[in-house]
């Protein structure tokens, strides 16, 4: 199974694909049977705790290395009243913040379920890995109640790490969505010396798992907004918090994104985030499933905060674990 036909079978040399003195892949300190192939990613190493004390029935492996935390378990229920179909091997991740750490991580699950660990080869065959963000961002619109959960559609990157893997469009929408943003980027006024170096890359959450979301959404009772993310590699000026005694590239960066309509979709930009672009990016160069569901805990266009997001959170890591248990009938 390879998206783009590119089978890349090995063997790996140890510098290039390093192992720790147990066997155990270097960065995540984990084995191939220790990964599910249904995953929860959370930036927060606090939150895949949380995830796995209040949803999972038992664990089979608890690691952390680096503040890199890996959780797998077995799931049956999301709450008192609604049971899987059947139970459900999870594994809960840390993503860390932002795409470069994200970049780490990712590429680690990948190497879990596709390398012979003994002969450093690629499998002849292995499973597409299933795999939900689940986790808080910032609301760009203001007719977005506080706390709402934002589905990602397609993911508007900033960033550098997408750059480095030569991965085509997913569909037409991600080619006039990524041209729509650049031209937007370089109209702006910001005349300085590095406005050239920043433009976008455009990825598509698998639609299979927006779906999937939707439906679990509904069946939760769960109110949610389905939109564009905007991932920025960083947090401070990469969103246009403009704090430093350092002047940003663009100022309100927030603003501009917030206000930003694509003739190619009707979508706006819903909300903004550190990981979702990468993740979608990697995932449909490698045929896994992904996307992404977030609770807009601030709105940057009226400067609010929702302190009191949990119980918000919990519904939404509810409805991303419905998610994956459909996901399972198209393996």
């Amino acid at each position: 199974m390879n998206a783009l036909g590119r089978s890349n079978p090995g063997p790996f040399a140890s510098a290039d694909l390093p192992f720790d003195s147990q066997g155990r892949i270097y960065h995540l300190q984990l084995k191939p049977e220790e990964l599910a192939e249904n995953i929860l990613i959370a930036g927060d190493p606090g939150r895949v705790a949380w995830i796995a004390d209040t949803f999972f029935d038992s664990v089979d492996i608890a690691r952390e290395h680096r503040g890199l935390k890996t959780i797998t378990g077995t799931v049956s229920k999301v709450s008192d009243d609604l049971t899987l179909n059947a139970p459900l091997r999870v594994s809960a991740v840390t993503s860390g913040m932002g795409t470069s750490s994200l970049e780490i991580v990712l590429q680690e699950l990948s190497i879990l379920n596709e390398i012979d660990f003994s002969s450093r080869s690629r499998k002849a065959s292995f499973n597409p890995l299933n795999i939900i963000r689940v986790g808080t961002s910032g609301a760009l619109q203001s007719d977005t109640r506080l706390g709402t959960p934002i589905i990602t559609t397609y993911s508007i990157g900033i960033e550098h790490s997408s750059t480095f893997l030569d991965i085509p469009f997913a569909d037409k929408i991600c080619e006039e969505l990524e041209e729509e943003f650049t031209e937007l980027i370089q109209s702006t006024e910001a005349n300085t010396r590095y406005r050239s170096k920043i433009y976008p890359i455009v990825s598509r959450s698998t639609p299979e798992v927006v779906k999937g979301l939707k439906k679990a959404a509904a069946t939760i009772g769960l109110e949610v907004a389905c939109g564009l993310t905007l991932s920025n590699s960083g947090f401070f000026a990469n969103q246009g918090r403009d704090i430093a005694r350092v002047a940003p590239v663009f100022r309100d960066f927030d603003l501009l994104a917030a206000e930003f309509r694509s003739k190619a979709v009707s979508e706006r930009i819903e909300n903004m985030e550190m990981e979702a672009s990468f993740l979608n990016q990697l995932c449909f160069g490698l045929g896994y499933r992904s996307g992404a569901i977030c609770v807009g805990i601030s709105n940057r266009r009226d400067n609010s905060f929702a302190p009191d997001y949990q119980e918000k959170l919990h519904k939404t890591t509810a409805a991303a674990i419905l998610a994956l248990s459909e996901l399972r009938s198209l393996s």
